[in-house]
């Protein structure tokens, strides 16, 4: 796992290379499996007493299915930044900044990792920006061609038919 020794970063920036890989025990609950692993290149450096700052890129392989054809999409995961890790009791945390737990000295850096590469993805995700779905009858993939299933207007739309079949166009 990616780890950093915190009394070494505090004397000089420390370069932090590897990799999580997509069956890690911290990848273990993820809502999305990966395709590849989380491969991490940056420089961990002291930003003052007890706290730091991690200048790091992150790539990996994300799979996920559409979400109008349930096709598997694998979608691509590229994020450069700037985290901070701070071992003040008062530092706030969200947004790139995480608190390192008291008399830490090796910190683990797999969390922060896992969780900027899961924040950074899409909510939704689709095969194509014209992908057609599903047939709402017989579950066939419509991106394959039409199901053969026939198609009923849903009366409830009739009234709104009508409106537009007798409103004045518009210029």
């Amino acid at each position: 796992m990616l780890h950093v020794a915190l009394p070494e970063a505090g004397s000089g920036a420390v370069e932090v290379v590897g990799e999580i890989p997509p069956d890690a025990p911290v990848l273990a609950d993820a809502d999305w499996p990966l395709a590849t692993p989380i491969t991490v290149q940056g420089r961990f450096s002291s930003a003052g007493e007890g706290k730091f700052y991690w200048k790091v890129h992150l790539e990996t392989t994300v799979r996920a299915e559409c979400r109008r054809c349930l096709v598997r999409v694998d979608v691509p995961v590229q994020l450069t930044l700037g985290l901070i890790f701070s071992a003040d009791d008062d530092a706030p945390e969200g947004e790139g900044c995480y608190r390192i737990p008291p008399r830490t000295q090796v910190l683990d850096l797999s969390d922060a990792v896992r969780e900027e590469v899961f924040l950074a993805m899409p909510q939704f995700v689709e095969c194509r920006p014209d992908c057609a779905g599903l047939c709402p009858r017989c579950g066939a993939n419509l991106n394959d061609g039409p199901c053969g299933c026939t198609r009923e207007a849903d009366p409830r739309w009739d009234v709104l038919r009508a409106v537009q079949r007798t409103a004045p166009p518009t210029d």
